[in-house]
């Protein structure tokens, strides 16, 4: 029985053993590789880079109070359509003691002084109806009188002025109105009323009472890098993808590059503004966020195969071509390149249209 036993185990090891060799065998024979086969191909290629940016007004223009005092109306908001000319806000005057005693007191003056070249024109107007004077004399005390009057008028306008900053005959063209500048659009109007503005002088800026802009002249703004913005030149087009106007891309025209670079986090960047051709279809606002796409290079028509197809060593670019009438055998091959758009390539020399190369190995799922 123990004959038999050891005979069963030894035979169990043999198989063992034998398995485990046939195991490793296996295992140790090449696995025939499947790639796939791409053929060259007439493409348009084209080099692109993207700069970040924002989309903004051509010009914004501020408006300045021309006298200083207190908002006492606003008659407009942000968002609204304006003329040139419309009024926005209204300004209070805060009158100078000093200048109101000045004014009050020079009002009372032309007042006695009317009164009294009154009395003698009224007088000398009954004597000379009598005969008793002479013309010339009536036509003094009727001069003296009528410039009184003028006098006693000018000085109450100087008290209004000085009070409220307008005058009767100037209410509607007074500088305590203040008025739009230009047509366009209401960006902003930082004031409220009650808030204390000061007139704009050579040597104030003065006090913003509202922000305008013209929203159908738009500008890209972005900055790009020293690396390309050698590449840039003016009419280069443009396509501008904003952030809040989704699946929709606006054209636009390069129109000026910075000629100084910033230093910004150790990279030089160089401003650039491109001028959008505006869709009629669509409200693009003053502040939105964009992507501008700039063609750098493009080539029409060009043989190109994918990237992933070339092999890169020393400065040389080679290829595997498929050997003519055989399946899955290539030979490497030497090939010049010209411009990537990092998913197809253009081939110069080494490849014609229609011949045949390796590409990406095929993953076998294991069953």
């Amino acid at each position: 029985m123990k004959k038999v036993l050891k005979i069963i185990g030894f035979s169990f090891l043999g198989i063992l053993v034998i398995w485990t060799f046939v195991a490793l065998w296996k295992k140790s024979q090449p696995v025939a590789k499947e790639y796939q086969i791409e053929t060259v191909s007439k493409k348009t290629i084209e080099r692109r880079t993207v700069v970040t940016g924002i989309v903004q007004p051509r010009n914004e223009i501020l408006i300045k109070p021309q006298m200083s005092g207190i908002i006492s109306e606003v008659y407009k908001e942000a968002g609204e359509q304006i003329k040139a000319g419309d009024i926005i806000a209204k300004i209070q005057v805060v009158p100078d003691m000093f200048n109101l005693n000045s004014a009050e007191s020079r009002v009372s003056r032309a007042l006695l002084a009317s009164e009294q070249s009154k009395t003698i024109f009224e007088r000398d107007k009954k004597l000379f109806e009598n005969n008793v004077i002479s013309k010339e004399e009536f036509e003094r005390s009727q001069l003296q009188y009528n410039n009184d009057k003028e006098e006693l008028k000018a000085a109450l306008d100087n008290q209004s002025l000085v009070k409220t900053g307008m005058t009767k005959s100037s209410e509607q063209t007074s500088n305590t109105l203040v008025k739009s500048t230009v047509n366009g659009t209401i960006l902003d109007i930082p004031i409220k009323v009650g808030n204390s503005v000061i007139e704009s002088n050579n040597f104030n800026d003065g006090t913003t009472i509202a922000t305008i802009a013209n929203l159908t002249d738009m500008l890209f703004e972005g900055k790009i890098d020293e690396t390309e913005v050698g590449k840039l030149h003016n009419e280069m087009p443009m396509e501008i993808t904003i952030g809040a106007i989704q699946d929709r891309k606006i054209d636009a025209a390069l129109e000026y590059v910075s000629p100084k670079g910033n230093d910004e986090g150790g990279a030089i960047l160089f401003q650039i503004k491109a001028a959008l051709s505006m869709p009629d279809d669509i409200f693009i606002r003053a502040g939105y966020s964009a992507n501008a796409e700039i063609i750098l290079n493009k080539r029409d028509s060009v043989p190109a195969i994918p990237e992933n197809c070339v092999e890169f060593r020393n400065d040389s670019a080679f290829v595997y071509k498929l050997k003519p009438e055989v399946n899955q055998e290539f030979e490497e091959s030497y090939v010049e390149t010209g411009l990537s758009d990092g998913i197809f390539i253009e081939i110069t020399k080494g490849l014609e249209i229609d011949e045949k190369v390796r590409g990406n190995e095929i993953i076998k799922s294991k069953k």
